[in-house]
């Protein structure tokens, strides 16, 4: 018996960004998405970008894991993963190596994943699918940005409603009730590839939740649930199913 069934807790891998400290690059998660993951009863593993370039490290470091968490970030993806020409001013290469590869292992794996803004995003265009780069500049949506030069408590304030799909993933955790949300984004799901199922929109139709199909845990929510996560119901709720998710894969992992 593992310390992991000891102990009833899962591991999940937490994707790292790059971010420069000082005169040296560095590799970094936001304390909030760790404390929402012990929080709901896990244990966090860092996932280095180096993994995405040495596929026999990464397929030991996944044979470990019982689910992936996807963060939010500063950064976007580089276009040219979703079929757009130019340049974007903030990017991450190496967490977009890695999270694509992820989402790939996740998916061949059945192993529980849950994407937040830059996370979904990544999801989304993982699975074929389109971004819009400028969500404001398109004139079809209402804003959802975050003011920055307001205080983080009234950035991740709820900001509007979404709408969960009847029958979907995101129903069966939260209910098929409205819900209210935060919103600090720019960009946007502009097409959804293959194999993605609509979990939640927005009242201006944004599409604000995403799961895979045929797969047991793969969610992708535009907002950011690990805020205060244990203070609101909806956040609870998506990071204990996700959390539940990633126990049973340890159990089945385990029983081989």
């Amino acid at each position: 018996m593992t310390l992991v069934h000891i102990f009833n807790k899962p591991w999940v891998g937490v994707i790292l960004c790059q971010q420069q400290l000082g005169p040296h690059p560095g590799l970094t998660v936001q304390q909030k998405y760790l404390d929402a993951i012990v929080a709901a009863g896990a244990v966090p593993v860092p996932l280095v970008h180096q993994l995405g370039e040495d596929e026999q490290s990464l397929a030991a470091m996944l044979s470990r894991l019982d689910g992936i968490l996807l963060t939010g970030s500063y950064s976007n993806m580089e276009p040219h993963h979703y079929g757009e020409t130019g340049k974007e001013e903030h990017t991450d290469a190496g967490r977009d190596r890695l999270s694509l590869r992820l989402i790939d292992a996740a998916q061949t794996m059945k192993l529980p994943l849950f994407g937040i803004c830059r996370g979904f995003q990544e999801m989304v265009v993982a699975s074929g699918g389109r971004l819009h780069r400028r969500l404001h500049e398109t004139g079809l949506f209402a804003e959802h940005r975050e003011n920055k030069e307001q205080p983080l408590e009234v950035q991740y304030a709820p900001a509007h409603d979404i709408q969960p799909v009847a029958g979907g993933l995101l129903a069966q955790l939260a209910g098929e009730g409205v819900q209210k949300v935060n919103s600090l984004h720019m960009q946007g799901v502009k097409a959804l590839g293959p194999g993605v199922r609509v979990e939640a929109t927005a009242p201006d139709g944004l599409v604000e939740a995403i799961s895979l199909v045929n797969h047991p845990f793969a969610l992708g929510v535009q907002w950011h649930p690990e805020w205060h996560s244990r203070d609101n119901a909806l956040s609870r709720s998506l990071f204990d199913g996700f959390v539940a998710a990633c126990r049973d894969h340890a159990r089945a992992r385990e029983a081989v």
